[in-house]
C-alpha cells in the first residue's frame, strides 16, 4: 500500500527506513541498506527524495531537561484583549526561552502556550513577571503536566 501525497509517495521501502530512523536516527545507513536489502546509496537517494518533500526535516538530539533541573511542565491557556493581539503577543512569547510550543486556537483562549520550568516557583515568575504582562493578554488559565504518559510522533 502506497501513502500517496501530491508532493510525494511512500512505498513500503521509504516507510521501512523512515521506521528505522525514527527509532533512532543514529542507526548508520549501511545498517539500514542491509535490513531493506538495497544499497546504501540507494537508502541515500530516498532520503534526499524524502527531504526534498518535507516529509523529514533532519533529525535532532533530544534532550532530557529533568538533568538540567527542569522539572515543572506546564500548559497555559492566554485570554487575549482582541484577535488583533495576537501577532504581538506571540512575538514576546518568542523571547521566553521556556515557552516550548505555541498554539493558535479555537475555543475560549487565543493562545495555548507549553512551558518548561525547573519548579512550581519558576513558573510562578514566568506566569505573573513575564506573560501576564504582555501586552493584549487579559488572563491565563494553567494546567501542570505531572506526568507525560504518551510521547510519539504518527506512525509511518
Amino acid at each position: 500500500m502506497k501513502i500517496v501525497n501530491q508532493n510525494i509517495q511512500i512505498d513500503g521501502i521509504d516507510k521501512k527506513i523512515l521506521r528505522a530512523l525514527m527509532a533512532d536516527a543514529r542507526t548508520p545507513i549501511l545498517e539500514i541498506a542491509r535490513n531493506v536489502g538495497i544499497s546504501g546509496a540507494a537508502i541515500h537517494q530516498r532520503l534526499r527524495k524524502l527531504e526534498k518533500s518535507g516529509l523529514i526535516s533532519g533529525s535532532k538530539f533530544v534532550i532530557n531537561p529533568k538533568v538540567l533541573g527542569y522539572t515543572t511542565m506546564a500548559f497555559v491557556g492566554i485570554y487575549l484583549d482582541k484577535a488583533m493581539s495576537n501577532p504581538e503577543a506571540v512575538k514576546q512569547l518568542q523571547k521566553i526561552p521556556e515557552v516550548l510550543e505555541c498554539h493558535y486556537t479555537t475555543g475560549n483562549w487565543s493562545i495555548l502556550i507549553k512551558i518548561l520550568c525547573k519548579d512550581n516557583e519558576h513558573l510562578m515568575h514566568l506566569l505573573n513577571k513575564e506573560i501576564q504582562s504582555i501586552a493584549g493578554v487579559s488572563r491565563t488559565e494553567t494546567f501542570i503536566s505531572l506526568n507525560q504518559q504518551i510521547d510519539r510522533q504518527i506512525q509511518i
